[in-house]
C-alpha cells in the first residue's frame, strides 16, 4: 500500500518537475549510451536503464546518473534513501523535500538507513549540480574519486 501511495504521486508529480526543469533533454536512449567506452559514465548509464528496463525521462537524467554514480537500488525505500544521499551533497529541491517527507512518515522503519546515506552524501562533495551529460565519456570510477563517491 505505501508504495502504490508514493508510485502515484511520482506518476501525479512527473510531468510538472519535468515542464519546470531548465536543463535540456538528452538525445539518448539506452542502447547508444551502451556505445561508450565500457569504464564511462555513459556506458555505465546505459547498462543501468537496460537491466532495469527504462528509458531516460525527458530532463530527469540526472536522476538516473544518481542512481549509477551512488550504487543505489529502485525500490521505493531506495528511492527515498537516495533523496537523503542527495540532501546530505547539498541538493535543495521541493520535490526532495517532499520525498523525505512523505518517504519518512510512510518507512519509519528505515530511518537509520536512510540517516546513513544522508551522512554518506555529506561526506562526498558535491556533485549533484555537475552537467553529466558532458561527463557521459568520463571513467565513472574517476568521478567516484574525484567526488568522495563510496
Amino acid at each position: 500500500m505505501r508504495e502504490a501511495i508514493l508510485e502515484k504521486l511520482y506518476d501525479w508529480s512527473v510531468t510538472p518537475y519535468q515542464y519546470f526543469k531548465k536543463n535540456e533533454a538528452w538525445q539518448y536512449n539506452a542502447e547508444e549510451l551502451k556505445e561508450y567506452p565500457s569504464n564511462s559514465l555513459g556506458y555505465h548509464m546505459g547498462e543501468f536503464l537496460v537491466a532495469n528496463n527504462f528509458q531516460l525521462q525527458e530532463k530527469l537524467e540526472s536522476h538516473d546518473v544518481f542512481h549509477v554514480l551512488t550504487n543505489t537500488g529502485t525500490s521505493v525505500p531506495e528511492e527515498i534513501s537516495m533523496q537523503f544521499y542527495l540532501m546530505g551533497n547539498g541538493k535543495r529541491s521541493l520535490y526532495l523535500f517532499t520525498v523525505i517527507l512523505i518517504g519518512s512518515i510512510l518507512y519509519p522503519e528505515y530511518w537509520r538507513f536512510f540517516k546513513l546515506k544522508y551522512t554518506c552524501g555529506k561526506s562526498a562533495l558535491p556533485f549533484h549540480q555537475l552537467e553529466f551529460q558532458k561527463l557521459l565519456h568520463q571513467p565513472i570510477q574517476r568521478i567516484k574519486s574525484t567526488f568522495l563517491i563510496p
